[in-house]
């Protein structure tokens, strides 16, 4: 009877323990997602140097570190049109200490490629809509063209010669190369970098002809007067390069494409940390001075918050899956 007793008291101590540490747990979680960041916090882009995200991803970098008193770091991871770097976002632990860095090939990749290591609609939660940026198409001034009108008069005077240069297969600017051929009705043979950077290096040694790129790369090189920017895909022209026309004023309507960079988290991140990364980060967006040094490097801040990016993936999803058909791009 005493045993039975005992039995009796133990179980409806651990009873009492459970009840009381399970009340706890809540207060336990917050202190947990309060102390967030309480070690280093990885942005993981997956591109190399040079390109769009990189470039906004160092911008942020130092002054997001300060916003959320964290040591924050940058890692590329490049390869596949982003696809690896993401793939490896997918498969990181949901505690906040992985934030990807990307752009829009995250949602352009699975309709070019048969099989990606993601599934973008399960495997992230998507933040910030960070900023937006034209593809420019460039030449090297030794072609001697400057206009699109030139440009794809010597294509076709060349009947196939010519070449470009792009991020790499599936990235925004590829698309864009491949529906100014099928627009322009000219051929051209794709050759894929790692990144904006190696494509545009490629232009100015005359391994390639054209880049098509997102516009933070090429600028620099516009405003040197290195390369000759002879469009941009934006609805308007950029605002210190009055002279580089758009597309669609270079006769092609409705040739408007623009590259952007967002930001996400895996699955399953806390939604407190994500929404205390996301408000650190549409503060630090909206500054008058990361605006004014992004759109010198071809970048427009938009600080759109979480429904805002939901939203433009949602829009856009259409417009990709018809340029895609445009080109006639078969999924590798």
């Amino acid at each position: 009877m005493k045993n039975a007793n005992r039995r009796c008291m133990t179980r409806r101590r651990m009873l009492q323990a459970t009840a009381a540490f399970t009340a706890a747990s809540p207060f336990l979680v917050t202190r947990a997602y309060a102390a967030w960041p309480d070690r280093p916090v990885k942005l993981l882009v997956p591109f190399g140097a040079g390109g769009p995200v990189d470039v906004i991803a160092r911008l942020l970098q130092p002054m997001l570190s300060e916003e959320l008193k964290a040591n924050m770091f940058i890692e590329n991871r490049v390869g596949a049109a982003g696809s690896i770097g993401v793939g490896v976002a997918a498969r990181s632990e949901p505690d906040g200490y992985t934030v990807l860095v990307t752009s829009n090939t995250i949602i352009i990749n699975p309709m070019l490629y048969k099989s990606v290591p993601y599934d973008l609609e399960k495997d992230f939660t998507p933040l910030v809509d960070m900023a937006g940026s034209p593809t420019a198409f460039t030449v090297n001034p030794k072609l001697g063209v400057n206009t699109v009108a030139e440009f794809v008069a010597l294509a076709k005077e060349k009947k196939g010669a010519l070449n470009y240069g792009s991020a790499g297969f599936a990235t925004p600017s590829h698309l864009a190369g491949e529906f100014f051929k099928n627009r322009a009705g000219i051929q051209m043979a794709h050759v894929p970098f790692n990144g904006a950077g190696p494509a545009n290096q490629a232009l100015l040694s005359g391994t390639v002809d054209m880049v098509s790129g997102a516009l933070p790369g090429a600028h620099p090189h516009i405003v040197a007067g290195t390369l000759k920017g002879i469009a941009v895909t934006g609805e308007k022209r950029w605002f210190d390069l009055p002279n580089v026309p758009t597309m669609v004023e270079a006769g092609y309507p409705g040739f408007v494409l623009d590259t952007y960079v967002m930001m996400l988290v895996p699955s399953k991140t806390p939604p407190e940390i994500g929404e205390k990364l996301s408000a650190a980060t549409q503060k630090v967006l909206t500054k008058p001075e990361i605006q004014a040094k992004l759109r010198t490097v071809g970048l427009e801040a938009t600080a759109g918050g979480q429904a805002d990016l939901k939203a433009r993936i949602t829009r856009e999803l259409p417009l990709w899956r018809e340029v895609v058909k445009v080109a006639g791009i078969e999924p590798q």
